[in-house]
């Protein structure tokens, strides 16, 4: 008789990280609106120098939250990954796309964020340059935006996609996932929309509104519903570990 394996409860994980993404979101979002708001004209040199001065530990303080944020996502998307593998393993190389596409996606940006950091720390030189300010805003828009809906895209429609068919999740939040992945298509189209800070600009709130906070809410909805059947992703999970040990005892030559 082979013993249950000790195997860390897969759904509460994912829960534990979706309510961190959720809560880090909202500090994130609150933070960015008293501390930091809209951006001037990146042509108006001595305005731009100003709001950067003005946000620098607002913007500083962004950064670190979303550090702590994209952490979260790295757990989420790991712990989504081993729920679908559980009750589809032939489904793996899907949901490795879904996480690898995650993976970049997370990498990109917390490179974008760096290049915020950077304008918010230059600004708070005793020559704070505006060109540098105004070049390294625009390649954190530029990773915010189209790239990074690209890759949202792609992650959304992978787990859309492996979570109808796999069916260890409810199908809604499959289609859900399609429609955020959709969303984020159409958003990529900002990066023709120009630099200043209207809805349409390359980065702008139109981006945030129509890819990042739709995918964010996806991610807190798969939480929310895999932690209140977390005994039942648990129990999945000790029984393939336990079919796994006892297979690989069974092929094991006896001496």
């Amino acid at each position: 008789m082979v013993d249950a394996p000790r195997t860390p409860n897969v759904g509460a994980w994912t829960g534990v990280a979706a309510i961190a993404v959720a809560v880090f979101t909202v500090l994130e979002f609150t933070i960015r609106q008293i501390f930091v708001g809209a951006r001037p004209p990146l042509d108006d040199a001595p305005a731009l120098i100003d709001f950067a001065q003005r946000t620098a530990a607002g913007t500083l303080g962004v950064i670190l939250i979303d550090t702590f944020l994209m952490a979260s996502l790295v757990v989420f998307l790991a712990a989504f990954r081993q729920l679908i593998t559980q009750v589809r393993p032939d489904l793996d190389w899907v949901s490795a796309l879904a996480y690898g596409a995650g993976i970049v996606w997370v990498a990109i940006t917390l490179v974008g964020d760096g290049l915020e950091g950077g304008a918010a720390l230059d600004a708070g030189a005793l020559h704070p340059d505006p060109h540098l300010i105004r070049t390294l805003t625009l390649g954190h828009s530029l990773l915010f935006g189209a790239i990074g809906c690209v890759l949202t895209a792609l992650v959304a429609a992978a787990s859309g996609y492996v979570t109808i068919i796999a069916g260890a999740l409810p199908r809604w939040t499959g289609r859900l996932a399609l429609v955020v992945a959709g969303a984020n298509l159409v958003a990529v189209a900002t990066v023709f929309g120009g630099t200043d800070d209207s809805f349409h600009a390359v980065g702008g709130w139109g981006t945030a509104l129509l890819a990042t906070f739709p995918w964010l809410v996806w991610v807190v909805c798969v939480g929310i519903v895999v932690i209140r059947g977390r005994r039942q992703h648990h129990e999945s999970a000790k029984a393939l570990a336990t079919s796994s040990i006892a297979v690989a005892t069974a092929s094991t030559p006896t001496s």
